[in-house]
């Protein structure tokens, strides 16, 4: 019992250890990353909203009316038909300046008569032929946002027309979040901020500022000395986030301030729960195990007698028992012994299976290496030499491969062309080819065929189907293989040969079939072949052609299918 108890409090604590290991960690990153999520929506906003605002100088300074306006100097209609041009423009404000700096309308029209000649959105703009970006300070400490371009005719200057953007609402928009958010210009200056006392500010003496009432504001607090400690390492959900992206306009930059949201509260909500499931859990141990006590009191009182005359043949049934459970370890052992045997078998059929092709391909090209040798051609021996080298890393792989077979795992998936599998695995053949004088018929799509999972493996696959039609074809007088590949919703790969066709199609896929004569093959060729394809998602079907012969045939998702299905 107390050995019970001792193992049970280890697993407690090694569990418990582990959850808040764990949802320490993901916690903390989740908040990590959604900081990031929002800082890069941010930043997108506010090039958006940029981006529209500096279209509208361009359309406007070709306004038939505005010019017409400066030709004859009647200005009437003409912050009216600004006017009708804010709410769809989404601008701030509308500026029209003569060609000295004069607004002579405006949708503000306390602004009329005002003389911005020296304003540097007037003269940058006048001296430009392009849309002009300027930033001007106002005296409340705010910022204005303003793109201005020339208007001219002929190429005489009349005017200048001035857009400001209206960056208040994104900023406002801003303030609901449980961020703390700032722009800075090239100039390290705040121009943009949640907390309206920061504008104008270096980020330090911002910082350094008191912050209004806010979700954040413990958090802001303890940025004003993160060198004492890096904000990571709280993880009492005090800790503060900082988060620095550019902001592709002007040299611009976005800094947000994310507190980490209670990760601790939520780590020990958890960790309650689970010591609560512990708790109960050895209270109905305890309480079984209480129960079973006072059945084998009152059993032991009733029976006590009947006991006393049984303990003798209980005795003897011990020793018969004890003899048995003997004989039962014996051959436990056995059987152990035979299935770990049986396993190395498998194994080494399947290693032998596996290696057997490339085996051969050496065979045949260290034969053709020597015999160009001899013949004073090195450089195409040399090229024999690099096949050879491409074999013996392929065998490796294979080795590698068969190690993981039973994992069925997808760790090395990735994009491939099914026709760069197919051209490698007739590489991998030629010489077998060459040698049964075996005629090829390729049908391959012009583009690439595309799907996802490991091309080793699908090489594997063809060579296997290859090699066995090349078995099928041995006694036909003019053998041929016919492959066809075909993408529309799914890849399909056929292999055709004109042999004898299959016999026993129902053992077909089976481990250790075979038709073929003793050394020549273990049967596991077509077994390990539909694993693989199953493991790609698809699957490997055969038949019987009309015309004679076996047709083999790979289906497998397209690789557009298979991400769709993956999100």
């Amino acid at each position: 019992m107390q050995v019970l108890l001792l193992a049970f409090t280890v697993t407690v604590i090694a569990v418990l250890w582990l959850t808040n290991s764990l949802l320490t960690e993901r916690f903390t990153e989740t908040t990590r990353n959604r900081a990031e999520v929002r800082a890069a929506l941010y930043a997108g906003s506010l090039v958006s909203e940029l981006q529209r605002n500096s279209i509208v100088p361009q359309l406007l300074a070709r306004d038939p009316e505005l010019i017409a306006a400066l030709n004859t100097g009647d200005y009437t209609l003409s912050s009216q038909r600004l006017l009708s041009y804010l709410e769809e423009s989404g601008a701030a404000g509308l500026t029209l300046f003569d060609s000295e700096g004069r607004v002579v309308a405006a949708t503000n029209r306390e602004r009329l008569g005002e003389t911005h000649r020296n304003a540097p959105l007037f003269v940058d703009a006048i001296r430009n032929n392009v849309t002009m970006f300027s930033l001007e300070e106002t005296e409340s400490g705010a910022f204005r946002f303003v793109y201005s371009r020339r208007i001219d005719q002929g190429g005489t200057l009349l005017g200048v027309i001035a857009v400001e953007a209206n960056l208040s609402t994104l900023e406002r928009s801003w303030v609901g979040t449980q961020d703390a958010v700032i722009v800075l210009d090239s100039e390290e200056r705040i121009i943009l901020s949640t907390e309206p006392r920061w504008r104008g500010l270096e980020e330090g003496a911002a910082l350094a500022t008191q912050s209004v009432p806010s979700a954040i504001e413990r958090a802001l607090r303890l940025t004003q000395d993160w060198t004492v400690l890096p904000p990571d390492a709280y993880v009492g959900g005090e800790a503060v986030l900082r988060r620095e992206l550019r902001v592709p306009f002007q040299g611009w930059r976005l800094v947000t301030f994310t507190t980490y949201a209670s990760v601790r509260e939520r780590v020990n909500g958890v960790l309650a729960l689970e010591i609560m499931g512990f708790a109960i859990l050895l209270a109905g141990g305890f309480w079984v195990s209480s129960r079973k006590s006072m059945s084998r009191m009152v059993f032991f009182q009733r029976e006590s007698a009947e006991l006393r005359e049984l303990n003798r043949r209980l005795q003897r049934e011990m020793a018969e028992r004890q003899r048995a459970e003997e004989n039962l370890q014996v051959a436990e052992q056995t059987l152990a012994q035979s299935s770990k045997l049986a396993v190395l078998g498998e194994m080494s059929a399947s290693v032998s299976h596996e290696l057997n092709q490339p085996l051969a391909a050496m065979k045949t090209y260290l034969a053709g290496a020597r015999l160009l040798l001899e013949r004073k051609r090195p450089e195409e021996a040399l090229a024999s030499f690099h096949r050879i080298d491409d074999l013996i890393d392929r065998m490796g792989a294979i080795t590698r491969q068969l190690k993981s077979y039973a994992r069925k795992g997808a760790d090395a998936f990735a994009p491939m062309d099914v026709r760069a599998a197919v051209s490698s695995a007739l590489a991998m053949m030629e010489p077998q080819l060459k040698n049964k004088k075996v005629k090829i018929t390729r049908t391959l799509p012009s583009t690439p065929v595309m799907v996802t999972g490991d091309r080793l493996r699908l090489e594997q696959v063809i060579v296997n189907l290859l090699r066995n039609a090349i078995d099928a074809t041995k006694e036909v007088r003019e053998p041929s293989i016919d492959i066809t590949l075909a993408a529309g919703d799914s890849i399909r790969l056929t292999v055709r040969d004109n042999g004898h066709g299959i016999e026993n199609m129902e053992a077909l896929f089976e481990p250790f079939y075979t038709t073929k004569q003793p050394g020549d093959g273990v049967g596991l060729g077509l077994a390990i072949s539909s694993g693989i394809v199953s493991e790609l998602g698809g699957r490997l079907t055969a038949r019987n052609s009309p015309l004679g012969g076996a047709v083999f045939e790979v289906e497998l998702p397209s690789g557009e299918r298979r991400v769709e299905a993956a999100e």
